[in-house]
């Protein structure tokens, strides 16, 4: 006697769509984190730096945001409910608050650890959705891998002046 799998609504087995969105709930709280940090980063940055880094810090949190609603709605298709609420942000996320940065470097330096964070995140999550075939996630994740390699490169160079 075969067991019958349970499926989601996209074809996917559920028990592993499960685990996988788990997973993507914890990208999301982390994203949370990186997204409100970024944004603190561009209120409160001094010195010299101060144009290039406001201009270059709406960017990052304009694309931070696009990608928490880009893995909100993966959970969602999943067929699973998104992280949603602060307390669940917090309690989930490795990315801890970075409160009342203002040296530029300080300040870069958050930016390529918290992307160092969120690739280690997304490889994992890479490994879930290998397993399960799912490309939706692939697809998603492999496309934000690529620009957040690239991002970790040239960060570290701005650093090394």
């Amino acid at each position: 006697m075969s067991k019958i799998k349970s499926i989601t609504q996209i074809g996917l087995d559920s028990k592993q769509s499960e685990a996988l969105a788990s997973e993507l709930n914890v990208l999301l709280a982390n994203y949370q984190l990186y997204y409100q940090n970024t944004r603190g980063l561009h209120w409160n940055i001094k010195g010299k730096h101060f144009f290039e880094l406001h201009v270059k810090f709406e960017e990052i949190y304009t694309d931070a945001q696009l990608k928490i609603d880009l893995i909100a709605e993966r959970v969602l298709t999943l067929g699973f409910t998104p992280m949603h609420t602060f307390s669940d942000y917090l309690k989930n996320a490795k990315i801890k608050e970075g409160k009342n940065i203002a040296d530029a470097k300080t300040a870069v330096e958050l930016i390529v650890n918290s992307l160092q964070t969120i690739i280690l995140l997304e490889r994992n999550i890479l490994k879930t959705a290998g397993k399960l075939n799912d490309e939706g996630t692939l697809t998603l994740l492999t496309d934000f891998i690529t620009q957040q390699e690239k991002e970790i490169w040239m960060y570290s160079s701005w650093l090394k002046q």
